[in-house]
């Protein structure tokens, strides 16, 4: 029993009926292109690409033939150029075709050693001698120097004789020098070379071992303890500046306040510069730098910002750096100099042209005095009358022109003369 069944239908009904199957057009069989891969081909239906492919297609699959290497390790002898004695060790060597690599040791450029001085027994009489010190200690010292590459710790720990490092560093590098000064043409040669320049000097080296001992033996109460003092007395730098900058405000002094916190690199400067304020003594150390720059400031206090900027363009046009590369004190005193002048000069300037454009001012003024003739007020009076009937255009009489008279041709014409007036008549009381 179905719902066939239920409803009553009959078994064969019209859907049950078998359905005609259409035929299929058959499928038009493409063969996928060379060098297009599947999902692209799948993507595209077999459609051409919209643009034009910029390399051979034949070549996206295309696999570069590489030479087949045949790569083996080998436990192959070597030796090493650092080493004098030809010493033939092992390792293992990757080795491509059956050719073994060829060439020296590659860590054998590592190896770096320090040029010592070598002296004969000849310059050790004449230039070499030392009351403290034998030839056999000097040999010695300078076969270690060049075992251990002047590492001086490893050299006083080998050395048979009680010799501090200092010591052995003092002796080493006085014979070195000796040595570059005897053996050169004019001490000017050797003039420029460390060893001549800079000499060791025991004293500041076990100073300098001194303090940092010091310093790295420090405990932690003790860094905290400096840094507060530290502090302090840059606190009372700047409280001290500041009362300065408060006096030099009420007395009204001229002068360039300092900046508040650069109470160790900003001094009060003076305009001169010859001779150093009493600011600067009490601070002891400053920057000439930061002094110029405050002399710069008071001298350019009275101008303005664009006189500034023609002032440093001025210095640009005459090859002269803004800030002097080397602020010696005789160089900055020149510089403010050459600052004063260039402010004098602008000065002129602007009062020359002002002087130039009143002069031209009065002189345009005085030429056109004469231009304009005045005209009496009595000759307008006794102007001839011209009726309204002997108006231009032919207008009737009696009707005005409201029109308001714009300067036209006429206004340019010169007025005409006064007429001259007419003689009165004799009155018989006059005869």
């Amino acid at each position: 029993m179905d719902a066939k069944d239920i409803l009553g239908l009959p078994k064969n009904s019209i859907s049950s009926a078998p359905q005609e199957k259409r035929p299929r057009p058959p499928k038009e069989s493409q063969r996928k292109p060379d060098g297009v891969s599947r999902e692209v081909y799948a993507l595209t239906g077999g459609m051409a690409p919209p643009l034009m492919p910029a390399i051979d297609v034949s070549l996206l699959k295309r696999k570069q033939q590489q030479a087949e290497e045949k790569v083996t390790w080998q436990w192959l002898p070597f030796t090493s150029s650092a080493r004098a004695d030809n010493l033939q060790l092992y390792h293992w060597v990757r080795v491509v075709n059956g050719v073994p690599p060829s060439g020296d040791y590659s860590f054998a450029k590592f190896n770096k050693s320090v040029d010592i001085l070598k002296y004969t027994d000849e310059e050790y009489e004449k230039f070499l001698t030392d009351p403290t010190w034998t030839k056999e200690e000097t040999d010695q010292l300078f076969d270690l120097c060049e075992r251990f590459d002047l590492r001086f710790i490893v050299i006083a720990d080998r050395f048979p004789h009680m010799r501090s490092v200092e010591e052995l560093k003092t002796r080493y590098y006085a014979v070195s020098r000796a040595l570059l000064i005897s053996r050169a043409r004019s001490p000017g040669d050797v003039s420029g070379h460390p060893l001549v320049k800079e000499p060791y000097i025991a004293a500041i080296e076990v100073e300098r071992k001194r303090a940092l001992g010091s310093l790295l033996s420090q405990t932690k109460q003790l860094e905290h303890r400096d840094a507060e003092i530290i502090a302090e007395a840059k606190r009372i730098a700047e409280s001290w500046l500041n009362n300065k900058v408060n006096a030099l405000a009420e007395s009204g002094t001229p002068g360039v306040l300092p900046a508040p916190g650069a109470a160790a690199t900003a001094p009060i400067g003076a305009a001169d510069g010859a001779s150093t304020p009493s600011s600067l003594r009490m601070l002891g150390v400053y920057l000439r730098t930061n002094v110029l720059d405050q002399m710069v400031q008071a001298a350019n206090s009275s101008a303005g910002l664009r006189t500034i900027k023609r002032v440093d363009q001025t210095l640009q046009d005459l090859g002269v750096n803004i800030k002097p590369k080397v602020p010696t004190k005789s160089v900055c005193a020149e510089h403010l100099e050459l600052r004063k002048e260039i402010l004098t000069l602008l000065g002129l300037q602007k009062q020359l042209q002002y002087k130039e454009s009143e002069v031209s001012g009065n002189r345009d003024s005085h030429a056109e005095i004469p231009s304009t003739p005045k005209r009496s007020h009595r000759a307008d009076q006794d102007k001839a009358f011209v009726p309204e009937s002997a108006g231009f255009g032919g207008e009737r009489p009696g009707k005005r022109d409201n029109r308001r008279k714009v300067a036209g041709r006429f206004a340019e014409a010169p007025p005409s003369p006064p007429q001259s007036k007419r003689p009165r008549k004799l009155k018989i009381s006059d005869g």
